[in-house]
Parts: structure tokens; sequence; C-alpha cells
């Protein structure tokens, strides 16, 4: 039997084409538009599939609601509990995405400890020829990482990490009994150990500002931050303090507090790298994450058990 699907947000075209296929498809180009329907315009959605934002209110104005399916691992932004409570089902898209997010987290640990921004700048300045060599960088080989949440893409970080030598320590809420690596229970104590702090643990009330100003600071002057999780785990004040005075070595950030909002304090520092939230950016990885997008809706209606559920929604499977 036919369903009503809607889509919210600028998705892959191959979502679209798959669900509309067997589906009936409602569009709405963002949230904005979304609130802009009628309640008749939502009174036979059965599947929402989500950009990430699915606050409760949004949730309970489709009263035949039965299934969310949001792109993207993280769904900070999604009211599962809420959902769950409701007998909603909510899906994500883990695992398709380890890989491109751990390569963008060595890309930016490279590009800040080895200076890679600021001495192309360097070239293309002419200070090569009118300064000379620039300044020598410091080697991340022997130096310990911490991890900040070895989930599945912390573990691909930690994976690709040996490549170049690294020690590897991790923090999490419980330790892992089949991980070869050094456990804190105090994400202080591992900030202290660390040359490198990754932080890449899921947003939400519960992690918000968990990389505090004491946490920054215990890092040090030689220290590096990289962050691709959520801006809202750091501290961005404390941290731009931070960075400005030299109680932090550098920082490599994917990720920000007000996005797209970046604090233009950071524009001018050679000390930091900026990227534009692009952790899983590539077009290979966004294809799959749109596929596994569908493959849940597709595996609710077949079964009940979407290929990845959030572990909110655990109770509700059969």
């Amino acid at each position: 039997m036919s369903e009503t699907v809607l889509i919210v947000g600028s998705f892959h075209p191959s979502v679209a084409n798959q669900l509309g296929a067997t589906h009936r498809i409602v569009k709405a180009a963002d949230p904005g538009a979304f609130n802009a329907m009628s309640d008749d315009e939502l009174a036979d959605i059965t599947v929402y599939v989500s950009m990430g934002w699915a606050p409760a209110d949004a949730i309970d104005r489709m009263p035949k609601l039965k299934f969310i399916s949001s792109f993207g691992v993280g769904y900070d932004g999604v009211a599962a509990e809420h959902a769950a409570a409701k007998g909603i089902m909510v899906g994500h898209t883990p695992d398709v995405l380890n890989d491109e997010v751990a390569n963008t987290v060595i890309a930016l640990i490279l590009a800040t400890d080895r200076r890679i921004v600021a001495y192309d700048k360097y070239v293309r300045a002419g200070r090569w020829v009118s300064e000379g060599n620039a300044p020598l960088t410091r080697s991340i080989a022997g130096k310990l990482v911490g991890i900040v949440g070895l989930g599945r893409i912390g573990e691909r970080v930690a994976e690709k990490l040996a490549v170049f030598n690294c020690d590897v320590a991790y923090h999490s809420r419980n330790k892992k009994p089949d991980a070869p690596y050094t456990y804190y229970g105090d994400l202080l104590e591992l900030a202290q150990a660390a040359d490198i702090l990754v932080v890449i643990t899921p947003g939400g009330p519960a992690t918000n500002k968990l990389v505090s100003k004491q946490i920054i600071h215990a890092l040090g002057p030689d220290g590096t931050l990289v962050n691709v999780s959520r801006g809202s785990v750091v501290d961005e004040t404390a941290l731009v303090e931070a960075l400005q005075s030299g109680k932090l070595g550098g920082a490599g950030l994917d990720v920000f507090e007000d996005e797209p909002n970046v604090p233009e304090a950071l524009f001018a520092m050679d000390h930091v790298v900026l990227a534009p939230h692009v952790g899983s950016a590539t077009i290979e990885t966004r294809q799959a994450m749109a596929d596994r997008v569908v493959e849940n809706v597709e595996a609710f209606f077949a079964d009940g058990k979407p290929v990845n559920l959030v572990p909110e929604c655990n109770g509700l499977v059969g």
C-alpha cells in the first residue's frame, strides 16, 4: 500500500526518486516551509524524511506519523524520546560515513599541527622569498591523541592514527572492554595527558560544553583541539580566548555553535583551521547516506526493523 512520505530539506534527488516509485511524496524546502503547511497537508503523513530536524511540536502535527528517517549520524535536532513515547520509530545513517569523517579528522590534525593552511598563505604572499624558510612545526608521530567518544567514527580515527605512529587514549561514558586503547574515566585527566584532543561525541544536552574552559586549558600551549562533533560540545567562548592568549596551541574545527556563523576572531588566526561542517561531505558518502535514508524507510515498511534505529527506539522493535 502506498504511504505518504514528507521530505523536508534539500536532499539528494535519489531519495525522492526512489521513494516516489512506490509512495506519494510531499516536499517542504526547509523547516520554515514545513511550519507554513496546513494541518490538512500533514494529516496523512506516515513517514517523515528529515535533515536532522524534528522537534516535538513538528512531530505532533503529523497524527499518522509512524517513522522518521533522519539524514546523518547525529540526531540531536530530533526529539527521539518524544517520538519513541508516541510509538514512532526514528532511523539515522551511521556506518556509511565513518571513513569519511575519520579522514576529515586526520586532515584537520595534519593541517593544524603542520600549519598547512598558514604555509599555503606564506607561499602565496611571497614570504618564502622575502623571509626565507617558514618556522618548523611539530610531528604527530609518537604523540598521544585523546578521543572524546570512542564510537564507530572514533574507532576508525584510532585505526587510521596507527599509520602515523600515534598513541591513542579515549574518554567515554563507559569503558569498552575490547578497545585496545588506554581509557580515561576523567576527561580532565585525558586532556592533561594528550597532545591532541579529538572531539567526536554526540551533541545534545548531555554533552553541552563538555569540553569546558578547564579542559581546553589542560591541553596547554602545545596542545591541539579538533572538533568534528557538534559546536555545542565545546565552550566556544573559552576556546577563542585560549587561542588568543596562547593557552591553547591550535585548533582544527569543522563545527561551530551557531552555524554558519563563526566567531570572527578565529579568522585571523594562523594556528586555527576552519571548515564549514564538511566532515562527511563527499559525493560518494552523501550518496551512501541518501541510500541509507531510503533503506531505513523501506526496511521499516517491510518488517518494522530499520537498518539503523536510534537507541531511544530500541524498545519499539518486536
